[in-house]
């Protein structure tokens, strides 16, 4: 796996009990070369010892231990939220395992809303509820447990305070 990091700044700003300032969690084919592209490099020339997962698009895959580790180990996690991140599984796999960082270890979180209503995410409308039908009718089917929670880690993150951008 390519991962792609700041490099260390000796004036990081957090302790040694983190590995990264921020972790970077979005939908690649949405952002990548744009938004959170540009959010990366402007982090790191800041000397922010930001982490973001440089693999190509992932299908159907779990988000692995080391991208685990990475969010367990990071301060604060942005979360980019654009048109189609409900479609990824592993966006949302990486979303359940931000959230658990958060309430058991009060990881600070700033949701980036990007070209999407923040209403869109909490209550999952518009490509999010076209983004959950699919899950819910194909591989997901038989695990609604999962699909629920998936749901109320969209909502807990869209309830807290963030930025809202819109392109143009």
């Amino acid at each position: 796996m390519a991962l792609k990091q700041a490099p260390i700044s000796s004036s990081s700003s957090f302790t040694s009990k983190y590995s990264y300032d921020v972790f970077l969690s979005f939908r690649g084919t949405d952002t990548r070369f744009g938004f959170t592209g540009n959010l990366y490099s402007a982090l790191s020339q800041r000397g922010i010892f930001t982490f973001i997962d440089d693999e190509a698009l992932r299908m159907g895959e779990e988000i692995t231990p080391s991208l685990r580790k990475a969010i367990q180990e990071s301060r604060i996690s942005i979360i980019v939220f654009s048109k189609n991140y409900a479609s990824s599984t592993f966006c949302l796999d990486e979303l359940l395992q931000i959230i658990e960082c958060h309430t058991k270890q009060n990881m600070l979180i700033l949701p980036v809303f990007y070209d999407v209503e923040p209403s869109q995410v909490r209550h999952q409308r518009g490509s999010y509820q076209e983004a959950f039908a699919k899950h819910e009718s194909e591989k997901f089917k038989d695990d609604i447990e999962k699909v629920q929670q998936w749901r109320l880690a969209l909502r807990h993150a869209a309830n807290l305070s963030g930025l809202h951008f819109k392109t143009g």
